[in-house]
């Protein structure tokens, strides 16, 4: 076996494996002085307490990738299971400048566009952007955190929406 083709194999063994991972769906939206953008991810991970930060790692050939170079602040839009329509629209099932038609859109007093009933909104400044690989990874602090009930997180694994299911630890 060539060095190259176990380097695809290993592609698509690592592929195949990140797919079950199960994440939170996020639609993560930014603006700079001429556009707004929003797209859907997964790839959102917390980073610290001290300071309150996460990241969102964005690949580097999407628009919402060159407005995030450009602009200060995104927000991290957790979606709720009953949004799974936004997800498909965030993910290009519909054009880019129709996406915020859809949902309840409101702006903050800094700019930033945020879905106003999403299950967790987390309002970020900018704080540095490391590229790698094929992907940037944007290091957000926290500035403003919104917090909805009841907990019913939209989930992403294996190409499919799930809803999470909290477990009875008595029961067991």
């Amino acid at each position: 076996m060539s060095l190259d083709s176990a380097s695809d194999e290993l592609r698509e063994t690592f592929k195949r494996a990140l797919r079950r991972f199960p994440a939170a769906v996020s639609v993560i939206t930014s603006s700079d002085q001429n556009r707004r953008h929003g797209m859907t991810a997964t790839a959102v991970t917390s980073l610290s307490l001290d300071p309150p930060s996460l990241i969102v790692c964005v690949n580097q050939q999407t628009l919402l990738h060159d407005i995030m170079l450009l602009a200060r602040r995104f927000c991290v839009n957790v979606l709720r299971r009953d949004q799974i329509s936004l997800s498909s629209a965030f993910s290009g099932a519909v054009p880019p400048e129709e996406r915020f038609e859809l949902g309840q859109w409101m702006t903050s007093a800094e700019g930033v566009t945020y879905l106003a009933d999403a299950q967790i909104n987390i309002f970020c400044k900018k704080a540095a952007a490391v590229p790698y690989g094929t992907h940037t990874i944007f290091i957000g602090e926290a500035e403003t955190v919104n917090v909805r009930d009841p907990i019913e997180p939209l989930i992403y694994q294996d190409a499919t929406y799930c809803f999470s299911v909290p477990h009875d630890s008595q029961a067991a």
